[in-house]
């Protein structure tokens, strides 16, 4: 490197001095960092600088004294430390799956480093073998709690219940940012114009919501790009504004409402740049905003009657805000407010199409709105069912009080599962001495679980809104996974090996008609039975038959170079393909090519690879000569429709559940638009499994 860079810097010949050599690396990656720092200041942090509009107000007091207020201010300032700066700043960003962050990326970091999982894809990929055989033997060793989650199918369950519920609650927080972010910024209209009406606050935000997520589309680089001059003009402009008991627990939390976005939304971004920003501008803001409201409060409450005191909370951020610089304040709250509701909608894009990927939910469309960072997506259906339930939370609970005791569940439940499996972590990965876990573990499941119980008594005053939309995720969630793991089941049962395929090809009344056929299986050691289906009443098959397998990883990404594994299948012209991708892998091909190309070019390789060394009763040359002309003739695509049959002798579970997820099927998205397999090459064929 130094003997490059010295050569750059010498005359060329002629006299003429070369050019300036570029900037260092190091200098080029600072600058990157800070410029996703900012961006973030739009998406990750939005919905946690935006708190101080309705953490007072969702406070209700009777007679408050000062040292009240000097204590909710200490409660807030040592939350927001070790939560956010300790907690996900110090710990939690450096626990990313490859660049993934949040609870399922967590638990397939888990399932990777130990047999934790109960998914039929657990197994690594050569290049996670590669990484796991350059770790220490003690690494390579299970820990003592690896082995008995290892031993303890119900212990894996409860994993596996519990990383699903911290995404559903995720997606849960994803619905009540927008809504009490937009709707405590829109209150501000009610002091300057008391004929304002709580209904007509709540209509205006549900006007201003819709059109948020209208503009998902365009993506998270773009909004974030958008949205941050307005979150860095918020950060650091409420700072300037001069202005019981244990159950305040459950208001004092929302303090650090946003927090957790900060690691589901890490693959949108990079764990330096989101520590540069919270540390350097979020984390200020927020104390010192905190700190202003405090003072305020207790200068007001030596300027009111303790009958009239209690009506201080309500609108707080607007009550002390001084009146020359009001309306623009109160422009820049309305914008921050929007843009707050970005970060929770980017992570709930994020864990969706995680789940997606690893079959625990029904496939919606994934849109991947960047061609540079692969972690930026978009789902359309998501998008609009979020819209909808912002909306109906703001037109159906009107103020923002129950907004605020449903939002405090969500946000510190997540918080609660991520410092569970965090544990998990230190212990199974990390192997972190027991004494430094404890030191983790004990200060802040004992802070979380306090705060856990204080919210829990507004269960009944719209706690339960939060609640009841993760149980219903978490249903479907369920319900799927377990239908797709009786159809897997059934395949594995009576799935069709390659002796069986040869038998049924060297039938009779069996041809062979000229094409390329790629079969889509479910299966990777066999055959899907819907091929005997397909040969039983079709008694023919293409000359060249590709039997691919999308096969997904518990791994963020797959190598390019390890995309596509293909091997012969015995009968000439028969071939087993192998898809590999990870669950932030976007299964569009790059380039344009389309999947057809991809592993053809892939397989004229192999053949060409295994010619030599190899006797075959084809040369390397047919083989080769086949496989153009099949595919010269035309391609097709062909998928199994497969549909389950409940019988009258199943138990009532399997007829509720397996009914249930056949309706689910049905109106969830192909497979195989996903690939771009164009419409007129597609081919589904119906069959029944019965259970």
């Amino acid at each position: 490197m130094s003997t490059g860079a010295h050569m750059d810097l010498e005359a060329e010949p002629g006299g003429v001095p070369a050019a300036a050599p570029p900037p260092p690396a190091d200098v080029g990656n600072v600058r990157k960092d800070l410029f996703l720092a900012y961006k973030t200041l739009g998406v990750v942090f939005g919905g946690l600088v935006t708190s101080p509009l309705y953490v007072f107000s969702t406070m209700h007091m009777s007679s408050p004294t000062e040292a009240d207020f000097l204590g909710i201010y200490s409660i807030m300032f040592w939350t927001l430390t070790l939560i956010g700066v300790v907690k996900y700043v110090g710990i939690a960003l450096n626990a990313d799956d490859h660049g993934e962050g949040g609870t399922f990326a967590m638990y397939s970091l888990l399932c990777r480093h130990a047999n934790m999982g109960i998914l039929p894809s657990k197994r690594v990929y050569s290049a996670e073998e590669q990484l796991l055989h350059n770790q220490s033997q003690s690494a390579k060793t299970p820990s003592n709690l690896g082995k008995f989650f290892e031993r303890s199918l119900t212990a894996r369950r409860v994993l596996l219940f519990m990383s699903i519920l911290g995404m559903c609650m995720l997606i849960g927080d994803g619905v009540l940012t927008p809504a009490i972010s937009v709707l405590s910024a829109i209150q501000g209209l009610r002091a300057p114009f008391p004929a304002v009406t709580q209904p007509v606050v709540a209509f205006l935000s549900a006007a201003i919501l819709i059109g948020l997520f209208l503009v998902q589309k365009y993506g998270t680089s773009k909004v974030s790009f958008l949205f941050s001059p307005i979150m860095a003009a918020w950060t650091f402009t409420t700072p300037m504004n001069k202005k019981e008991g244990w159950q305040m627990l459950g208001a004092t939390v929302l303090a650090i409402t946003g927090a957790e976005a900060m690691f589901a939304d890490l693959g949108h971004f990079s764990k330096k740049a989101i520590q540069i920003a919270f540390l350097s501008s979020v984390y200020p803001s927020l104390i010192l905003t905190y700190a202003g409201q405090t003072a305020c409060l207790i200068n007001h409450l030596k300027d009111t009657d303790q009958e009239n005191i209690g009506k201080v909370f309500d609108d707080a951020f607007y009550k002390f805000i001084p009146r020359p610089v009001y309306w623009p304040m109160f422009v820049i709250a309305t914008l921050a407010a929007i843009v707050a509701s970005q970060s929770l909608i980017s992570a709930t894009f994020s864990v969706i199409k995680q789940s997606v990927v690893l079959d625990y939910f029904p496939r919606v469309k994934v849109v991947h709105t960047s061609d540079e960072n692969e972690g930026e997506v978009y789902s359309p259906e998501t998008n609009y069912i979020l819209m909808v339930l912002c909306v109906g939370v703001i037109l159906g609970f009107g103020g923002g009080q129950a907004i605020g005791n449903a939002f405090g569940l969500v946000v510190i439940m997540v918080m609660l599962i991520t410092s569970i499996m965090l544990t998990l972590v230190m212990i199974i990965i990390w192997r972190t001495p027991p004494v430094l876990v404890a030191t983790y573990f004990v200060p802040f499941v004992i802070m979380e679980g306090s705060y856990v119980s204080a919210v829990f008594t507004k269960f009944t005053e719209g706690g339960w809104l939060p609640f009841a939309i993760s149980m219903i995720l978490a249903l479907i969630m369920f319900v799927w996974y377990y239908g797709r793991q009786k159809k897997t089941e059934y395949e594995r049962a009576n799935k069709i090996s390659a002796e069986r395929l040869g038998e049924l090809l060297a039938k009779p009344e069996v041809q062979r008609v000229q094409g390329l056929c790629f079969f889509y299986s479910n299966i990777q050691d066999g055959l899907t039975p819907i091929l005997g289906h397909y040969i039983s009443n079709m008694s023919s098959l293409h000359s060249v038959t590709i039997f691919v397998t999308l096969r997904y990883l518990l791994v963020p990404k797959v190598d390019p170079q390890q995309r596509i594994a293909v091997r012969r299948l015995g009968p000439r012209g028969v071939y087993q393909c192998t898809v590999q991708y990870g669950y932030a892998d976007n299964l569009s091909l790059k380039g344009g090519e389309d999947l057809a190309a991809h592993v053809v070019s892939c397989l004229r390789q192999h053949v060409q690879a295994s010619a030599d060394g190899q006797s075959s009763p084809v040369s390397a040359e047919e083989e080769a000569a086949d496989l153009e002309a099949a595919r010269a003739a035309g391609v097709v695509h062909v998928r199994g429709k497969m549909r389950l049959y409940v019988g009258d002798d199943a138990g009532w579970f399997d007829k509720v559940m397996l009914r249930f997820y056949e309706f689910l099927h049905s109106i969830c998205r192909s497979a195989l638009p996903a690939l771009g397999v164009p419409l007129q090459q597609r081919v589904e064929i119906g069959m029944l499994y019965k259970v």
